[in-house]
C-alpha cells in the first residue's frame, strides 16, 4: 500500500515555525499579565502588530485595499479569530487549571476537521481516508495523557466552573472556524490579510480596554510591558502572517494540527527555562502527538480502477 505525504516541506517549516512561536508565547504571557489586565494586554498586541505591519507594507510596494466590503470580512476575522477567543481564554483560565485547558484547546483540529468538511471543497472526508480521522483520534489521546488524565475528571463541576470551561471551549471554536473564514477570502498578500486583520481587531479592543480597564490608572511593569511588545510583534504580528500564508497554502485543516503540539512546546519550554521536571508522559504523548500528525497528514493510495484518477 503506497503512502502519499500530502503537504510540502515549505508547509511544515511554516507550520513549525508557528507553533514555536505560539507554544512559546505562554512565559510571555504570564509575564504580562502580572500587572496588565487581560483586556488592556489584547489590545497592546493587536495595536502593535498593526502599527509595525501597516509601517513596513510600503518598503514591500504593499497597499492596503480601498474602503469596501471587505473590511467587513476582516472585521469578522478580527472578531472571530483574535478580540473573542483571546478575552475568552484568558478569562477561563481565571478558573479552569492548565491541563483541562489544554485537552479544551484540543478539540479545536477535531472542529475544524468537520467543518472543513463541509465548508472547504479540497477538504471533504471520504470513505477512502480513514487514516485522517485516526490519526486525529491518536493526536488527540496524546493531548489527553499529556495534559494528565485527571483534567478530564476535572471536566464539569460547579456552574462557574462550567462557564470558565465553556469559555476557554467557545475560544477553540472560534479558532476552528477563523481557519474555514480565512480560507474563504480573497487571494491577498499575507501582509496585506494580516495587517488589515490587525487593525480590525485594534479598533474593537482598544474601546473595550478603555471601558474594562481605565488603562490610563495603570502601572504596569516593565517586565510585562516588554513580554507585552514582544507578544505583539511575533506571536501577534508575524504569526498571523505566517497564519495566512498557511491557510492558502495548506488548507485550514492542516493549520489546526498545531494545537495538538502547542502543548508540547509550552511544557518542553517551561523544563528548558523554568527547571520543570519532564517525565515518561511528556515523552509518550509527543510520541502519540506525532503519530497522529504523521497518519492525519499521509493518504493511502487508493486501488486502480475504472474510478481511479
Amino acid at each position: 500500500m503506497a503512502v502519499t505525504v500530502g503537504r510540502t516541506a515549505g508547509d511544515w517549516t511554516r507550520l513549525s515555525g508557528l507553533v514555536a512561536i505560539w507554544g512559546t508565547a505562554f512565559l510571555f504571557i504570564d509575564l504580562a499579565v502580572d500587572t496588565l489586565p487581560p483586556a488592556t494586554l489584547v489590545a497592546t498586541r493587536v495595536l502593535v502588530a498593526a502599527l509595525v505591519l501597516v509601517a513596513i507594507m510600503p518598503a514591500l510596494g504593499l497597499r492596503l485595499p480601498p474602503p469596501g466590503r471587505l473590511w467587513l470580512r476582516f472585521l469578522l476575522l478580527a472578531c472571530v479569530g483574535n478580540a473573542i477567543p483571546f478575552f475568552a481564554i484568558s478569562w477561563g483560565q481565571m478558573r479552569v487549571p492548565s491541563g483541562t485547558a489544554g485537552l479544551l484547546m484540543a478539540v479545536m483540529p477535531l472542529a475544524t476537521l468537520v467543518l472543513a468538511h463541509f465548508f472547504v471543497a479540497d477538504e471533504r472526508l471520504s470513505r477512502h481516508e480513514p487514516r485522517k480521522v485516526l490519526g486525529f483520534g491518536v493526536g488527540f489521546s496524546g493531548v489527553v495523557l499529556l495534559t494528565g488524565p485527571d483534567a478530564l475528571t476535572r471536566l464539569g463541576g460547579g456552574a462557574s466552573d462550567i462557564a470558565h470551561q465553556l469559555a476557554i471551549l467557545l475560544g477553540a471554536l472560534c479558532y476552528a472556524i477563523n481557519t474555514i473564514l480565512a480560507r474563504r477570502m480573497p487571494p491577498l498578500h499575507p501582509i496585506v490579510s494580516a495587517a488589515c486583520t490587525m487593525i480590525m481587531a485594534s479598533t474593537v479592543m482598544i474601546p473595550v480596554s478603555l471601558f474594562l480597564d481605565a488603562p490610563w490608572h495603570l502601572t504596569p511593569s516593565t517586565s510585562s510591558l516588554l513580554s507585552a511588545l514582544w507578544l505583539g510583534l511575533v506571536p501577534t504580528g508575524a504569526a498571523t502572517v505566517l497564519y495566512f500564508r498557511i491557510v492558502s497554502t495548506a488548507g485550514p485543516t492542516f493549520l489546526s494540527l498545531m494545537n495538538y503540539v502547542i502543548p508540547v512546546v509550552a511544557l518542553c519550554t517551561g523544563a528548558a527555562i523554568l527547571g520543570e521536571p519532564v517525565g515518561w508522559p511528556l515523552l509518550a504523548a509527543l510520541g502519540l502527538i506525532l503519530g497522529g500528525l504523521f497518519l492525519s497528514q499521509t493518504s493511502a493510495a487508493p486501488a486502480l480502477g475504472p474510478s481511479a484518477r
